[in-house]
């Protein structure tokens, strides 16, 4: 079934072209969950909680850009509307700065999608994890992330940052990356 059929099909309930539209995304889908929920059954109820938005808005659907990507936007907003149902995450989004932190972008791994990493990355706070996978994995920017959160545009910034500090720590104490080394300036950082 090409994708044209299988959308015109899915938009006049037609039970075979949605369980294909459902079976060719989903399991890319579920990756998108996993790195929101706490643990794989949360995963899956936020999977099938987008699918069913999918589905009821498939008509507004106007074939600008890839489907995968409307649905994949889709389900990252229904996951985000859940994660602020949940009164945890607003208690985990705190507002203090990380303005002394720095991080050197090279020390997290470039492949986000690698198993261990993925699993580092779960082990974060809510907050931290839910700013880092909108920013870095998903490529919202902090004010698109604090208008969907409702934070404010440098929270997200801060959290962004402290998650990359905590998560950097965790790949180093499991060896999936090098600690880095200080570097030392001398006398030029006390002249200035």
């Amino acid at each position: 079934m090409t994708e044209e059929q299988m959308l015109a099909g899915s938009i006049k309930n037609n039970a075979s072209a949605q369980e294909e539209l459902y079976n060719r995304f989903s399991p890319r889908m579920l990756g998108v969950c996993y790195r929101f929920a706490k643990n794989r059954e949360d995963a899956e109820d936020m999977l099938q909680e987008g699918f069913i938005k999918v589905f009821t808005q498939l008509h507004q659907y106007r074939n600008e850009g890839a489907l995968e990507g409307w649905i994949r936007r889709i389900v990252v907003h229904t996951c985000i509307n859940i994660l602020k149902k949940n009164k945890k995450f607003a208690d985990s989004v705190d507002i203090i700065h990380a303005k002394s932190l720095h991080i050197r972008e090279d020390m997290i791994p470039s492949i986000m999608q690698a198993k261990q990493v993925v699993e580092c990355i779960r082990l974060l706070p809510l907050g931290y994890r839910t700013v880092l996978n909108l920013y870095a994995i998903e490529g919202f920017s902090h004010r698109e992330i604090g208008h969907l959160l409702d934070i404010e545009e440098s929270t997200s910034r801060s959290q962004y940052t402290r998650a990359k500090a905590m998560l950097e720590d965790i790949l180093v104490k499991r060896n999936i990356i090098q600690k880095p080394r200080k570097v030392n300036y001398g006398n030029a950082a006390s002249s200035s």
